[in-house]
């Protein structure tokens, strides 16, 4: 499980294509990273995937570590199409005695959503992304939603399109920054509505 509270970027190095699926290296300049292992998960641009291997040695000597791809995940999200220099957010699982800074977070991709707009408001950001046919259901005025990984805010929702507003800390740490109208973005949504949905299809 993650919390969306993005620990930072890491820059695709390698791209290798399989008869099963895709396996990418990322290197990754961030504190702390140097405690990965075989099989531990990890969150890559909301992407819930597992390292294979691990260690440092990267460009500047940063860690770097490498993840498989299944043709269902390259099918059902937009890490297929990335290549190498390209950037991705990235956080590790959340840990039992941890603060739970964001929501829950799975790494279970819904959808791909795209970007419509994006708008400078005073030191802040506003970004509209679309809204995937089937998806409006489970997003909320203020409620929890997950974009490439990190745990945002719905600032306003319409009927296929939906706000989010961006601090410039969020705006720096992240992928965001690089992201322009039409850009695709991982989305997943709040899992307690699934649930709750699931659960009221009994009393239908």
């Amino acid at each position: 499980m993650f919390t969306g509270i993005v620990e930072g970027t890491g820059t695709v190095r390698g791209r290798t294509e399989t008869d099963d699926g895709l396996r990418l290296r990322v290197d990754v300049d961030v504190d702390g990273f140097g405690d990965l292992h075989h099989g531990r998960s990890i969150s890559v641009s909301g992407v819930c995937l597992t390292v294979e291997e691990f260690g440092t040695g990267g460009e500047g000597s940063t860690d770097w570590f490498e993840v498989f791809l299944a043709s269902e995940t390259v099918a059902k999200t937009y890490l297929g199409e990335v290549h190498e220099g390209d950037t991705v957010n990235v956080e590790r699982a959340m840990p039992a005695d941890g603060r739970f800074d964001g929501h829950v977070v799975q790494g279970h991709v819904d959808t791909v959503a795209e970007v419509r707009t994006v708008e400078r408001v005073g030191e802040d950001w506003r970004f509209r992304f679309s809204i995937p046919a089937g998806h409006g259901r489970y997003l909320v005025d203020k409620g929890s939603v997950t974009l490439d990984g990190i745990s945002l805010t719905v600032a306003e929702k319409r009927d296929d399109e939906f706000d989010v507003a961006i601090i410039p800390t969020t705006y720096e740490l992240t992928t965001l920054s690089g992201k322009a109208t039409g850009d695709p973005v991982h989305l997943e949504v709040d899992v307690i509505a699934k649930y709750v949905e699931n659960m009221l299809d009994g009393y239908r």
